[in-house]
């Protein structure tokens, strides 16, 4: 199948098709006698799965550990999977908490603000963001 029907079928631009390429997430197909990639059709089943792992919030260097995984699934256990899942799962909980705080912060900093239309020479939010910058380390 050549990369426009690849790209069409499975959604994703062809740009980002060679990029993955590149990146070693698929294969580099072989070439027709005219050149064009001739990818076998396995590869929209591999797509599939990159998005779905990028979905659930996988990066593309975990996508091909997990690929790889997918492909030789007899040669791995499901406890190498589950650790890579336990791995993001801490990984997003992190990321949550980390919004969350950002959010108590700035709603905290917002709500104490006037919002009239006087200068902003002397506004709450931007004296905050000045004592957070500068307790910073």
């Amino acid at each position: 199948m050549r990369i426009g029907e690849l790209a069409k079928q499975s959604n994703i631009p062809a740009d980002t098709l060679r990029y993955y390429e590149k990146e070693g997430l698929i294969a580099e197909p072989p070439r027709s006698q005219a050149g064009y990639r001739d990818y076998p059709p396995v590869t929209l089943q591999y797509l599939n799965f990159i998005r779905s792992a990028k979905t659930v919030g996988f990066s593309l260097k975990e996508c091909r550990n997990l690929l790889a995984i997918f492909v030789k699934r007899d040669a791995h256990t499901c406890a190498e999977v589950k650790q890579l899942s336990d791995g993001k799962l801490l990984e997003l909980e992190e990321k949550m908490q980390s919004l969350q705080m950002m959010h108590q912060t700035l709603e905290a900093i917002s709500s104490a603000c006037c919002g009239g239309e006087e200068s902003a020479a002397h506004c709450s939010i931007l004296d905050a963001l000045e004592q957070k910058e500068n307790t910073q380390p």
